[in-house]
C-alpha cells in the first residue's frame, strides 16, 4: 500500500496484471492442446508450478533492490494478475478429477485473495483515494512499507526449513519435474522478454515483468496442492529447487537484461 500510494496507481499496472494473467491462461491452454508439450507437464501441478511465480515475497522485493521506484506499478501489476489466476482457477484444475469437489470453496478462494500482499495493497490504496489521504499516508507508509517488504523474504525462507523436514528425497527429480523447472526458470522470463519487446516496454518496464516472470514458483501451488490432496511432493520439490537454483538465474537474468534490453 505504501509503495502504490507513493507512486499512484496508473495503466501500467493493469497493462501488467493483464499480461501476467492472459500469458499464463495462454501457456496452459497450449500445454494441453499439443501433446509434445503435454508429455513433458502431464499434470497441472506441474504446469502451475512452472508458470506461477513467487511474485509477491521475492519478485517485489527483487524489483525494489534492483529497480528505481518508478516501476512498482508494473511490479505489483504482475504479481496482482499472476495472484489472481493462481486462486481462480488453481482449484478448478487441480480438482479435476474429483467429482465431489466440483462446486469450488469461493470464500476461501475470496480469502486467498483478499490476502495477497497485491491485492490488500490496492484496495487500502482505493480506500485511501476514496477519502483523500492518499498524499498523507504514502509519506507515512514509504518508510515502514520498503523494511517490511525487504523482510518478507524470511516467509519464503521458513516455508523452505518446513519442506526440508518433511520426508523424501527434495533432490530426486524425474524429467517431468526438471521441465517444470526449467520452463519457470529460463522458458517463461524469455518469453516475457520477447513479448516486452513486442510491446514496446522501456528498459525498466521490461526489466520488471522479465524479473517477475523468472522469479521461483510460488508457495501457493504448494497450498493448492495441499488443499486438494494432489502430488504434494512434486510442488515441493519444484518450489525448493526453483528457489535454490533462482539464486543464480536472476542475477544471470539480469545480465542478460542489461545486454539485450
Amino acid at each position: 500500500m505504501g509503495l502504490l500510494l507513493k507512486e499512484g496507481i496508473d495503466i501500467n499496472l493493469i497493462k501488467s496484471a493483464f499480461l501476467a494473467f492472459s500469458l499464463i491462461g495462454f501457456l496452459v491452454t497450449l500445454i494441453n492442446i499439443f501433446p509434445i508439450f503435454k508429455n513433458k507437464l502431464s499434470n497441472y501441478t506441474l504446469q502451475l508450478a512452472g508458470l506461477i511465480g513467487n511474485t509477491s515475497f521475492l519478485g517485489i522485493p527483487i524489483a525494489i533492490a534492483l529497480l528505481p521506484s518508478k516501476t512498482i506499478n508494473f511490479t505489483i501489476g504482475f504479481d496482482l494478475g499472476t495472484t489472481l489466476f493462481a486462486w481462480i482457477f488453481g482449484p478448478f484444475l487441480l480438482q479435476e478429477k474429483y467429482p465431489k469437489k466440483d462446486i469450488p470453496n469461493i470464500k476461501g478462494l475470496l480469502n486467498a485473495l483478499i490476502n495477497s500482499p497485491a491485492s490488500r495493497g490496492i484496495i487500502g490504496v482505493l480506500l485511501a483515494y476514496l477519502f483523500n489521504l492518499d498524499e498523507t499516508l504514502g509519506n507515512y507508509l514509504w518508510i515502514p512499507a520498503r523494511l517490511v517488504i525487504a523482510l518478507a523474504i524470511i516467509i519464503v525462507g521458513t516455508r523452505l526449513g518446513i519442506i526440508t523436514n518433511q520426508k523424501g528425497k527434495i533432490f530426486d527429480l524425474n524429467d517431468e519435474i526438471k521441465f517444470s523447472i526449467f520452463l519457470k526458470l529460463f522458458i517463461l522470463p524469455f518469453i516475457v522478454f520477447l513479448i516486452s519487446k513486442f510491446l514496446n516496454f522501456d528498459f525498466y518496464q521490461s526489466s520488471a515483468v522479465i524479473l517477475q516472470a523468472g522469479t521461483p514458483t510460488a508457495i501457493s501451488t504448494i497450498l493448492m496442492a495441499e488443499a486438494y490432496d494432489v502430488k504434494q511432493k512434486i510442488a515441493s520439490k519444484i518450489l525448493f529447487t526453483t528457489t535454490l537454483i533462482s539464486i543464480i538465474t536472476i542475477p544471470l537474468l539480469k545480465i542478460f537484461i542489461n545486454a539485450f534490453n
